[in-house]
């Protein structure tokens, strides 16, 4: 049976069909834009790189290709089993299982720490945020990235699968914690429309998916993109802020 983290939340997508979410990753922003995005903030050649949910890896040997450590934590034993044996041969790379709300990591212990798709759009994610607050060493950064649901064709589809979910109020989040919004217009491209297909299938229920596709030529989507992101100077100045509730 597989291990979870107590107090993990479950995302159903990469925990039910981890082959069809690696096809995913492999198509999500070819350009590199979100990367870009954030060296722009600060880069992480010769850092310390702390990947929250890192899933099955995918962008730790990334990271290590230029920093000096890379940390993945995984609250999802398969997943963590999975990272660890992409990165077996990858110098500096350790796979640990925790969650986002208690990070088995030292304090002051990180340059750079990375959670993509990983903290669910902000309200409730605060113990989380206090966790990075701890973990982040002065003169780092911080990075969450997180769909943009006012634009873009996969925003438009994001709103027709979730009508309640409000982009304004997940910015005010963010911007009222002190996180600053780098916007990013990036794209999925997929190599066959069996493969776009089948990511279209697990990331909307099966009656909306059918509609989307029916909907979509191409092997292209324009995706957009928040890349919010924090540095040492302005964590300080908000971790009083931070609810205390646990979520």
């Amino acid at each position: 049976m597989t291990r979870i983290e107590t107090g993990a939340r479950p995302s159903p997508n990469i925990w039910r069909h981890a082959a069809t979410y690696e096809i995913e990753n492999r198509a999500v922003d070819p350009d590199g834009l979100i990367e870009q995005a954030m060296a722009d903030v600060r880069g992480w050649d010769g850092a310390t790189v702390l990947d929250i949910g890192c899933g099955t890896g995918f962008h730790l040997p990334r990271f290590a290709s230029r920093t000096a450590r890379v940390l993945g934590v995984e609250p999802h034993g398969g997943l963590a089993s999975l990272a660890r044996r992409r990165c077996a041969a990858v110098p500096g790379v350790r796979v640990l299982a925790g969650t986002a709300q208690a990070l088995p990591v030292p304090d002051a212990s990180a340059d750079v720490v990375h959670a993509r798709w990983a903290y669910f759009f902000g309200p409730g994610c605060e113990p989380g945020l206090r966790e990075v607050d701890r973990v982040l060493r002065s003169g780092g950064a911080a990075f969450v990235i997180d769909n943009d649901a006012s634009r873009s064709t996969f925003g438009g589809w994001f709103r027709r699968a979730f009508p309640a979910f409000d982009p304004a109020a997940v910015e005010r989040f963010w911007s009222g914690h002190g996180w600053t919004r780098s916007p990013v217009l990036t794209r999925w491209r997929f190599a066959s429309r069996a493969d776009l297909e089948a990511v279209v299938r697990i990331e909307f229920a099966a009656g909306l998916a059918d509609r989307l596709l029916s909907e979509h030529r191409g092997l292209d989507v324009d995706y957009a993109v928040n890349v919010w992101w924090r540095t040492t100077g302005a964590a300080a100045a908000t971790m009083s802020v931070l609810s205390p509730s646990v979520g």
